[in-house]
């Protein structure tokens, strides 16, 4: 074993775990993977969840206690996943405390069924927060159209937010405004902008995915070269724009009043294509001031093996935008990939949430009482 995941954390890279079950919290391995692994934060999203909960190990006495109520199988989904979130949240907090908020986050997802609708979003952010009830939660809101003035609304009330499904550089200087907008808004209604914080999840793997999908399409010699560049450019030009939103005069004026840079944040980091190596999605995006939330696989993989050698992504910015621009020559429509990305991201968390529905509403069912 190496200590690459050390020295990626004194690179400044933030090691969170992507990753959450009640049986990796009441096991200790979550607690192990903080104390051996410097892992220092957690993401959820309907997926993990979905995953977790219909696995089922770990829920069956909760699952009858709802069942006894009678509650209703939303209702059920949100007491089960808010009590994980604020177990993992616990186990976290001397993190927390020790990164004066920073790290020792775990986030919580919207209802995915409302990622169009702003004011709904809202709402659901307000309740995760008092339901979770714990300050190193964050809430995760996705990057659409709608979610971006919901982003200001709940930054403005104080609630720490994860903005997430993020693929493209536009949507993410929205997001960025999102949130300056947010913290200005808060600071507006007198409220402690240190104790606010946000990451903006930049999503990375799926990019190569669907772009070496076209490039395999075109067949020619300079399409088959391109592949597996177009994430880590997209994501580095990402940094480029983070460096240059949070050094502005705009941001100044935030900083003074004891404001935090919203961290951009690496997420679907697990390697897709097995020919690439497994920890190409790591390594070469080391930059400070960045979050990398792994799959426990990539996490093993660079603790294993990861070479770690300083900082991947200041300095390549000419070659990125470069390599970009020869995808978009050969008639791969940049705007085109990423919005349906994004489609594709909402979906897939709303199927993932539609079938937690499902696989739980039967197990309420199972274990209803016996009617009078």
């Amino acid at each position: 074993m190496t200590d690459a995941l050390k020295r990626l954390s004194d690179e400044g890279v933030a090691i969170w775990l992507d990753d959450l079950s009640r049986k990796r919290i009441t096991s200790g391995n979550l607690a192990e993977l903080i104390d051996q692994q410097h892992v220092v934060g957690v993401t959820t999203n309907p997926a993990i969840f979905q995953k977790a909960i219909s696995g089922g190990e770990g829920y069956e006495q909760q699952l009858a206690d709802l069942a006894a109520r009678r509650v209703t199988v939303d209702e059920a989904i949100r007491m089960i996943t808010t009590a994980d979130v604020r177990d993992a949240a616990d186990i976290l907090r001397p993190v927390f405390d020790a990164t004066e908020g920073q790290d020792g986050r775990v986030s919580i997802e919207v209802d995915p069924r409302l990622a169009h609708d702003t004011a709904a979003t809202v709402a659901e952010a307000k309740q995760l927060a008092w339901l979770v009830d714990r300050p190193n939660t964050l809430i995760k809101i996705p990057a659409t159209k709608a979610g971006l003035p919901a982003i200001t609304e709940v930054i403005g009330k104080g609630i720490s937010v994860n903005v997430t499904l993020i693929f493209s550089l536009e949507r993410y200087r929205e997001v960025m405004d999102a949130y300056l907008a947010g913290l200005e808004k808060a600071k507006a209604a007198g409220l402690d902008l240190s104790k606010i914080h946000s990451v903006a999840s930049f999503f990375v793997s799926r990019v190569d995915s669907e772009i070496d999908k076209r490039l395999d399409g075109i067949g020619t010699d300079e399409a088959k070269q391109l592949k597996g560049k177009a994430a880590l450019a997209n994501a580095r030009l990402a940094y480029e724009a983070f460096e240059e939103v949070f050094s502005s005069d705009r941001w100044a004026a935030l900083d003074k009043a004891q404001a935090n840079k919203q961290r951009p944040l690496w997420a679907s980091t697990g390697v897709k294509d097995p020919a690439y190596k497994d920890t190409l999605y790591v390594v070469d995006l080391v930059a400070p001031g960045t979050v990398n939330t792994m799959p426990e696989a990539t996490l093993e993989a660079t603790a294993d093996h990861g070479v770690v050698a300083g900082d991947t992504v200041r300095g390549t910015y000419e070659q990125s935008r470069a390599e970009l621009e020869a995808v978009a020559k050969l008639g791969i429509s940049y705007d085109d990939v990423v919005q349906l990305l994004e489609d594709e991201g909402v979906e897939k968390f709303e199927a993932s949430w539609n079938d937690l529905l499902k696989s739980t509403e039967a197990e309420l069912q199972r274990l209803a009482p016996a009617e009078d």
